[in-house]
């Protein structure tokens, strides 16, 4: 079985990093992440260019915590 992630990453850097110097990673990943280019060349610039860490950064306050459900269903 293929590493599917190989397919996010159009670039030399390998499928965790994001290469916002390539134009096809960029728009791979913007897309992949539901963002604009400029939110991911945004972020890389914060947190570098692993992908797991820019995914963290820009889900921000988007994303909800254990907590939060449990919360929400009390």
């Amino acid at each position: 079985m293929a590493n599917q992630d190989s397919t996010f990453a159009p670039n030399e850097t390998g499928p965790e990093r994001i290469d916002v110097g390539a134009d096809q990673a960029l728009q791979t990943w913007a897309k992949r992440l539901n963002v604009s280019p400029d939110q991911i060349r945004e972020a890389v610039e914060k947190v570098g260019d692993l992908s797991s860490d820019v995914e963290l950064h820009l889900k921000g306050s988007r994303s909800t915590t254990n907590d939060d459900r449990v919360e929400a269903a009390e």
